[in-house]
């Protein structure tokens, strides 16, 4: 099944204009060398789906003028503050905002996972989030007596897209720990994933591995990035965040002219690299 590996540049012409798209959070295997191609291509009204949240990787492409719309139960840069382009983007009205929860965000997705219309919950019932969002309903437990729940309808991504830690040429890919990935997976048309690694053998096959593999099945197609999730980390490898480069994006995207600076050094300038 070779056909599924691809070039990165291939990858990030998979992403196309409107597309809804889940995000893992940045604590996750994010994509970032695919999000600057993406950001390169100029694709536009993208709907980005935060499981259960987005950070850095959301922000750059909210920025740089990819989002229509933010459903997502929080947009942070963590320990480096507000997320700048984001909170630049509530206040100008330019982008749509769909409060939600991190467990709201998992019902949705896990209903899309199982082929079911809808999942149910009691938590947001007379909260202000609820009365937020029309798309979610109040209704009766069938099985109950005067037992109110919320319906959350199915949350099914046109794409799921992460990097990880490697994958091997039948297309299976092992994100260890990371269950949100799976579910992603799992409840998306189609699912793009950069890897640092593509290896021989099969990771299905490996009891070591085979329990935190997504098999090939949900997985549409794939390209070896290496340092792929940098700025940020990736679980499970020698990666970590690089907490200085995020301080310097903080800084630098609290204004327009220093987001576009930004854009120009580390986006826009890495084409040759990536």
């Amino acid at each position: 099944m070779t056909e599924m590996v691809t070039s990165l540049g291939a990858l990030a012409a998979k992403v196309t204009d409107g597309a809804t798209i889940a995000l893992p959070p940045d604590y996750s295997g994010c994509a970032n060398a695919l999000w600057r191609a993406v950001i390169r291509r100029g694709v536009k009204d993208l709907h980005l789906v935060g499981v259960p949240v987005f950070g850095y990787h959301g922000d750059l492409l909210i920025g740089a003028g990819c989002v229509k719309v933010a459903e997502t139960s929080a947009v942070t840069l963590g320990e480096h503050g507000l997320a700048p382009r984001f909170t630049a983007a509530v206040k100008a009205g330019s982008i749509i905002v769909k409060d939600a929860t991190c467990p709201a965000i998992h019902a949705g997705l896990q209903a899309a996972e199982r082929g079911a219309p809808f999942s149910v919950m009691r938590g947001l019932i007379g909260s202000d989030i609820l009365a937020r969002r029309d798309d979610w309903k109040v209704i009766e437990n069938p099985f109950g007596d005067n037992d109110p729940v919320v319906a959350i309808p199915a949350l099914t991504p046109d794409l799921a897209v992460f990097h990880a830690a490697k994958a091997d040429r039948h297309g299976n890919v092992w994100i260890g720990v990371r269950r949100e990935l799976m579910v992603m997976a799992h409840a998306a048309r189609d699912t793009l994933v950069t890897v640092e690694e593509i290896v021989d053998g099969d990771l299905m096959a490996d009891p070591a591995t085979k329990a935190g593999t997504i098999p090939g099945l949900y997985v549409t197609a794939m390209a070896e990035a290496k340092e792929g999730s940098w700025p940020q980390g990736l679980p499970a490898t020698d990666l970590v965040a690089d907490q200085g480069h995020l301080a310097r994006y903080a800084e630098m995207a609290k204004t327009e002219e220093g987001f576009a600076a930004y854009l120009a050094e580390y986006v826009t300038g890495r084409e040759a690299a990536e």
